[in-house]
């Protein structure tokens, strides 16, 4: 039986950058009781962080990654995606032989970090999204080459604990970016302007915005919970000659409906331009 199926985890699990993102998932891991902090270890440049991380979670932090290396059999790269091809080269020394790799960097593809670690690493990438900073993330995982399908669990059952995980083929990874690993700035955009309505329509600036993202949240929640169609639900709330229809007509009319179409289609084909420009620079290694 694999670790996924038993609800804990044994193996040590070490993230190399200690950012929010990791310390969303240091949270998630020791809330849900998947690992216990003695197993947990993290590495971040700055000393005040790794006294932070030690102080609120006792875990093991340093400001080395080799000492991380060194404990871990499950690493997750939660650096910059700019530097993550550096980073492997550090780190690739001192991974251990049968050492999962789990990399949350955006857009950077399995075969770039495969080029810069030991032949045969076996490398889970990941794309998360901000809200696992509150337990709530959307998460979607592809396998590299060498990944099994228990590693495809654990990584699972890592990312299970902020959120909801999706397992997909890499190649959906970009479409992904586009939609929930971006969609939390479209969210907030769309709840800023709602806000701003409510104070242009009277109400205060604290009960605008508490009511927008209230109204969100609680949209989101019933479809989650329902199951049912989002036009349907919509339905619900637009009565004949009312006051819905009226501002969903104002929402066709300025062409909402497109433009976040457009806006997805336009960040996942910038995912894929960052993707192919990383594989570029590996072809152009000697």
């Amino acid at each position: 039986m694999s670790e996924s199926t038993t609800g804990k985890m044994e193996k040590a699990i070490g993230f190399i950058g200690a950012g929010n993102m990791a310390e969303a998932m240091i949270k998630g891991l020791l809330s849900a009781g998947v690992v216990k902090a003695a197993k947990i270890s993290g590495s971040d440049p700055r000393r005040e962080r790794v006294a932070e991380l030690k102080a609120k979670y006792g875990i093991h932090a340093t400001t080395h990654n080799e000492d991380v290396m060194r404990r871990a059999e499950i690493v997750v790269l939660s650096v910059k995606p700019q530097i993550l091809p550096s980073v492997c080269d550090q780190i690739a020394p001192h991974l251990k032989p049968r050492a999962l790799v789990i990399s949350i960097a955006a857009g950077v593809p399995v075969a770039v970090i495969e080029a810069h670690l030991p032949a045969g690493t076996r490398v889970v990438r990941v794309m998360p999204n901000t809200p696992a900073l509150v337990g709530s993330g959307a998460t979607a995982i592809a396998a590299g080459g060498h990944a099994t399908d228990d590693d495809l669990a654990i990584a699972k059952q890592i990312f299970d604990a902020v959120g909801m995980t999706v397992i997909l083929d890499e190649e959906q990874l970009d479409a992904v970016t586009g939609l929930s690993g971006s969609g939390p700035a479209y969210v907030f955009l769309i709840i800023e302007a709602l806000s701003d309505a409510g104070v242009k329509m009277g109400l205060s600036r604290y009960n605008a915005q508490a009511l927008a993202a209230q109204t969100i949240l609680g949209s989101a929640k019933l479809l989650i919970d329902t199951g049912e169609h989002p036009g349907r639900l919509k339905d619900m709330v637009t009565s004949p000659g009312g006051t819905a229809i009226a501002g969903l007509h104002t929402l066709e009319a300025g062409g909402l409906r497109t433009t976040l179409i457009n806006a997805v289609e336009a960040a996942t084909r910038r995912s894929r331009e960052l993707g192919d420009a990383a594989r570029a620079s590996v072809e152009r290694k000697p």
